[in-house]
């Protein structure tokens, strides 16, 4: 069997993600998910903040911050591990 590549994983758990719905995702993973996504597309956050910047938008900056050491590469392999362990339940 031959293993698929990172990006081909990576964007079949984020179809998956997708289909999922907000409630059935508790907020921390959620959160979770978002943080790992972003640093896996656009890498490390740039804290340019906007004159339209909400309590929700906190809670994602942060969650984003908090993950910004990683590679991208380690991103994409945290975020295809969260779908794998929902898929699992």
């Amino acid at each position: 069997m031959i293993e698929k590549d990172l990006d081909t994983r990576f964007e079949e758990a984020v179809k998956i993600a997708s289909k999922m719905t907000q409630a059935s995702l508790p907020q921390d993973v959620q959160l979770r998910l978002y943080a790992f996504y972003k640093q896996a597309t656009l890498g490390t956050l740039d804290l340019k903040q906007t004159s339209n910047y909400h309590l929700r938008d906190a809670f994602k900056t942060n969650a984003w911050m908090q993950i910004s050491h990683l590679t991208a590469d380690e991103a994409k392999e945290q975020y295809i591990e969260i779908i794998n362990s929902i898929l699992k339940k």
